[in-house]
Parts: C-alpha cells; structure tokens; sequence
C-alpha cells in the first residue's frame, strides 16, 4: 500500500512549476540528516489510493502545472499508475529519489528526475557540490544551476 505523510503546494522544488507534493512514507534508503526521516515508517500516513489522487487533481485543476512524487519508488507498479493518471491530465510529472537510478517504467511516466542520497558533506541541490541531479527528462539536461543562488 502507498501512504502518503504530507501533501502540499510547493514552488521551489521543481523549476518554473507550481507542484502538488507528496511525501511517500516507507523509504528503505534513510539517508542521514533525512528531513523526512519521520515519514519512514512505511505503515505511517493516509493511503494514496486512484480515486483520492484523481480528486486531488480535480481540486487542483489550472492550478498546478506538476505532481511531484518524495519517494515512492518502492512501490513501482502503484507509482506508474499514478504517475500515468497525472500525465493524462495534462501534467507534468516529478520523482525525488535518494536512489541513483529507476527503472526505465518509471523514467518513461516521469518529465524530470532528481536522483542522489542526501549527503549532508556534499550539499542538496543548492550546493555546487551535491552528489544529486536534477534532470529534465525531455531534453536530458541537468538543472542543477536552476537551484544554486
């Protein structure tokens, strides 16, 4: 099952969108200094079911461009659906991982792509230095410069 911990507008974590985020509960990867770390326990939150997604979208019609996904990888098949619900409704679609890659399913449901573990010596995004990537799967390139200030 698919639990989400938070839901919100968010409009610095996906460049030039305005995002409906989801922080997916159940993330096997636990990278140190997490600021999610409370959404780990996998049986934690509100099931992400088709028909509450489907509302949320509705809600949220011509006003977000996004739906970005905190995690959920895990839960590949569930994941696509949705991310397959998204796209026909006209959105672009987002995955935050701590991962270093996702299936090529899951790349072909998704418009951009931030791949890496939090590592807290190297940064976030907004760090020269990071380890992760923000990519824009349409074109391949890397957004990363989008984040530094």
């Amino acid at each position: 099952m698919l639990n989400f911990t938070d839901e919100s507008i968010v409009f610095q974590e996906v460049p030039d969108e305005v995002s409906l985020a989801f922080t997916i509960s159940g993330c096997p990867v636990g990278c140190k200094g997490c600021h999610s770390s409370y959404s780990w326990n996998a049986n934690q939150g509100t099931p992400l079911t088709t028909g509450y997604f489907q509302q949320r979208l509705q809600s949220y019609q011509g006003l977000i461009s996004c739906v970005l996904f905190l995690g959920g990888e895990w839960h590949h098949d569930a994941l696509v659906e949705l991310l397959h619900i998204a796209q026909s409704a006209g959105l672009n679609t987002c995955l935050y991982t701590g991962l270093d890659q996702v299936s090529a399913k899951l790349k072909n449901r998704l418009t951009y792509l931030k791949t890496g573990r939090w590592l807290a010596e190297l940064g976030g995004l907004d760090s020269p230095n990071t380890n992760q990537k923000f990519i824009d799967l349409r074109s391949g390139h890397c957004l990363n410069h989008r984040f530094i200030r």
